[in-house]
């Protein structure tokens, strides 16, 4: 009897050592997740339209911002003398416009005996090409009115100022980003998953975050990449495959980017781009 109540506990230990390193394989092995997880967020690189000295930096390095909120501001001395010569070209084409109009008015009116059809064609003439130097001027208006307007450099979005790299006296160029905002309505996790754990992985599963600082968050898989860059195959100057002629006996499985949405962020929580977090999916 003490014999068979031996061999009943060895086979349960081992049976329970079965069950348990069972459950591990398929936690580790088959399971969706992945400790490779990085917070991202849409990145608005922020430059002037405009050249020219700038007077004011009205806002702070990580100082949250609105839509709308002024960021730079370029000095609009030269873009305002801009709008000034604008008005009085376009004032001066329909002074112009107007006579040449009221000029081919007058002459289309005299008989064909006082003035030839020569001239009542070319008066019509010179009116419409009055009539186009004004509306010339007039897009030369609104190009040098928009000028002026974009001396002013706004948040696009509401989120927070970052990498700020300009201050009041620097000479801003046109199209040169010296600060970034951070859209704060626009942050995703990426998990990076290994392509034997994908067929696992479907559009819509459940997924579960936790960030390194202990956070939980929830979300659903939004999408899955479609293809990541193959270094063991790049081409040759002769756009040819240049063929790698060792090969690796242990080969590693590939980690493919999976875009998370976020359902559910902790009230109060300082999410940051490029933070990373442990990503676990479960499937509908």
């Amino acid at each position: 009897m003490k014999k068979l109540f031996s061999l009943l506990g060895t086979l349960v230990v081992f049976g329970l050592a079965v069950f348990l390193g069972r459950l591990l394989w398929v936690h580790y092995m088959e399971t969706p997740w992945t400790r490779d997880g990085r917070v991202r967020a849409d990145i608005i690189n922020v430059a002037a339209d405009v050249a020219g000295y700038v007077v004011s930096v009205p806002v702070k390095d990580n100082q949250h911002v609105r839509k709308g909120d002024l960021l730079i501001q370029i000095d609009p001395a030269h873009y305002q003398l801009a709008v000034d010569q604008a008005r009085a070209l376009v004032a001066a084409r329909k002074a112009t416009w107007e006579m040449r109009k009221l000029n081919a008015r007058r002459r289309a009116d005299l008989d064909a005996m006082v003035i030839s059809r020569e001239s009542q064609e070319d008066a019509g003439s010179l009116a419409d090409a009055a009539q186009a130097a004004y509306q010339q001027a007039q897009a030369a208006l609104a190009a040098a009115e928009l000028n002026l307007a974009r001396t002013r450099v706004v948040a696009q979005v509401d989120g927070f100022v970052t990498n700020l790299n300009v201050h009041a006296g620097d000479y801003a160029k046109a199209g040169e980003a010296r600060m970034a905002v951070v859209d704060e309505h626009s942050f995703w996790v990426y998990g990076f998953f290994e392509e034997t754990k994908l067929p696992h992985v479907h559009v819509g599963d459940t997924a579960q975050m936790q960030m390194m600082s202990g956070e939980m968050l929830g979300g659903h898989v939004e999408s899955i990449a479609r293809g990541i860059y193959d270094r063991d195959n790049p081409e040759s100057r002769e756009l040819l495959a240049d063929v790698n002629p060792t090969f690796n006996w242990v080969r590693l499985a590939q980690r493919v980017p999976v875009r998370i949405h976020l359902d559910e962020v902790p009230e109060g929580m300082l999410l940051a781009a490029g933070t990373t977090c442990t990503v676990v999916i479960r499937a509908q």
